[in-house]
């Protein structure tokens, strides 16, 4: 399966009308001058980007699902985006600047030389700058093969579609997309895909995620400071930490 052909199966997965493609390219420089911060972002940009595409328009008017406004947000329309990244792109960055980018959620397919990824991020009005949104964070699981799909993966893309999704308001919507997401990542370390709409179900396994995520984060720290120390007895130290960690790491586990 090619690049494309990796994209077109997760846009296809989600079972959107006809009348919700738009089809459209996005110009580099309208990414550059509305989502790039830093002469750094700007030229992971430039470097990094083969092409975006808008692939459509998810609105009350093209998929029959409300809109939604509190105090907090206001989802008038989600968008579905994809792009293909050139080899030694900063993705993780670059995935982080196009959602900054597009005022409206979006459902963002990429991909590149480790396969097809898949993120959302929920927006939220600025709070100083009136008119602005920002993003809460970046949900996203990288890593889709563009090969053959595991049962987890074929799972996770059966569970996609629009007419499996709550359709109360666009926000249910997009979080029904973004939990999917979430379960595909609890899989990965489980074994087992299971989508599930439960409000403690979710929650358990989003507490999990992080956990997991900041654990691992700080095993990585430390494993580099064991590497670095020369006291035999701080080595010792160190690696029984990384030992209590992984410990926790297993524990939180038992929860996805």
């Amino acid at each position: 399966m090619t690049t494309e052909a990796g994209i077109l199966a997760v846009v296809e997965a989600l079972g959107l009308p006809p009348e919700a493609r738009v089809d459209a390219r996005v110009p580099k420089k309208l990414l550059v001058e509305q989502g790039a911060p830093t002469a750094s972002d700007k030229r992971a940009i430039q470097d990094g980007i083969d092409e975006l595409q808008w692939l459509a328009a998810c609105k009350p008017t093209t998929i029959g699902v409300p809109s939604f406004a509190d105090d907090t947000r206001e989802y008038l329309e989600i968008a579905v985006a994809a792009c293909a990244f050139r080899p030694d792109a900063k993705a993780a960055r670059l995935i982080e600047l196009i959602h900054r980018a597009i005022p409206y959620p979006v459902v963002l397919v990429t991909s590149d030389e480790q396969g097809v990824a898949l993120s959302v991020a929920h927006k939220r009005h600025a709070q100083n700058e009136a008119g602005k949104v920002v993003i809460e964070r970046v949900v996203s699981i990288a890593g889709i093969s563009k090969e053959q799909l595991n049962p987890n993966e074929q799972a996770f893309l059966e569970s996609l579609p629009l007419a499996k999704q709550s359709r109360r308001n666009l926000w249910t919507l997009y979080e029904g997309w973004l939990v999917r997401i979430e379960a595909l990542s609890a899989a990965r370390l489980s074994g087992a895909f299971a989508a599930s709409d439960d409000a403690v179900t979710i929650e358990r396994r989003r507490e999990a995620l992080e956990a997991q995520s900041r654990l691992m984060r700080e095993i990585i720290g430390l494993r580099a400071k064991a590497t670095r120390e020369k006291q035999l007895n701080r080595r010792v130290d160190l690696n029984l930490e990384i030992q209590r960690l992984e410990a926790e790491i297993a524990a939180h586990q038992k929860k996805l």
